[in-house]
């Protein structure tokens, strides 16, 4: 059942991707993740009261709200420091190395939940490298960056460490507790961290000025973001992290396929033998 929810939040994480490029034609990016997280936060504590697991809030222990704490803060790390890579260097270099998180987390689930790493997972990683690599188009170097020295490679690494030890610290944190509310616990602290890159960023007064069919699609995909989190949580309470994180990855098959729908983006033959890979490479870490 595990994997059924993992599927789902590739689902819904990769409509929320769609939904998120209609939000940010003209609105500031970080603001709108800090108001979509406002709209996941509501989605969370709904589910939580509709299941009734409120009650189960005194029956937290202390490891498990430190680790569901740690998980949250781990995720708003990795936001900030993807965003500073971004803006240093090139993405072309940034965004491989932010989804090698992928490959991070199964080797610390091996290291620190015993997680076996078998052939067919080893495999199943290197199509995933490979195929992300081909996924990778290449773009113009910007000469303005150069001078920024080596400091976005610092921070792209920074950025997919977090990523990882966010899975692993909310495997961690979940266990024993509601998944529903173990979210909308973790969703508080990313909130808070959500509204401190706003801040830091002094893009609070872009909020104001943001159109009204760009707040709907916002809303909308802190929505979508909301039923991607429950279902992966869900699917990490009972599942394995060195599974559930690559079929969480799938994602973008979803995306890729929306935006060819919606916004009529094809991909090159490369980048389309890459994403064959990262699927075969991810359907084949389930084999037992």
């Amino acid at each position: 059942m595990w994997i059924a929810f993992a599927f789902g939040s590739a689902l819904f994480a990769g409509i929320t991707a769609i939904l998120a490029k209609c939000g940010i034609r003209k609105t500031d990016s970080n603001v709108a993740t800090a108001i979509r997280t406002v709209v996941v936060l509501l989605f969370s504590w709904l589910m939580v009261f509709l299941t009734g697991s409120q009650s189960r809030i005194g029956e937290i222990g202390g490891r498990a709200w430190l680790f569901l704490i740690l998980s949250g803060l781990a995720t708003g790390a990795s936001w900030l420091c993807y965003f500073k890579a971004l803006q240093l260097g090139d993405i072309n270099k940034v965004v491989p190395i932010d989804k090698s998180s992928v490959i991070l987390t199964i080797l610390l689930a091996f290291l620190f939940l015993r997680e076996e790493i078998s052939l067919a997972k080893a495999v199943g990683v290197v199509l995933i490298g490979i195929g992300t690599f081909l996924m990778i188009e290449k773009r113009k170097t910007d000469p303005s960056k150069q001078a920024k020295g080596n400091r976005w490679f610092l921070y792209a690494v920074s950025s997919a460490v977090f990523a990882s030890l966010t899975s692993i610290l909310g495997k961690v944190g979940i266990s024993g507790v509601e998944s529903n509310l173990g979210t909308a616990i973790r969703t508080a602290v990313v909130l808070f961290m959500a509204w401190l890159m706003v801040f830091v960023t002094g893009k609070q007064d872009a909020v104001k000025k943001i159109p009204k069919r760009e707040f709907g699609f916002i809303c909308l995909s802190g929505l979508a973001t909301g039923a991607s989190w429950l279902c992966y949580y869900r699917a990490l309470q009972d599942g394995l992290a060195s599974v559930v994180v690559p079929i969480d990855k799938l994602s973008i098959v979803v995306t890729i396929a929306f935006s060819w729908l919606v916004f009529h983006e094809h991909l090159s033959k490369k980048a389309g033998l890459g994403l064959v890979l990262i699927v075969a490479g991810t359907f084949v870490m389930l084999i037992p």
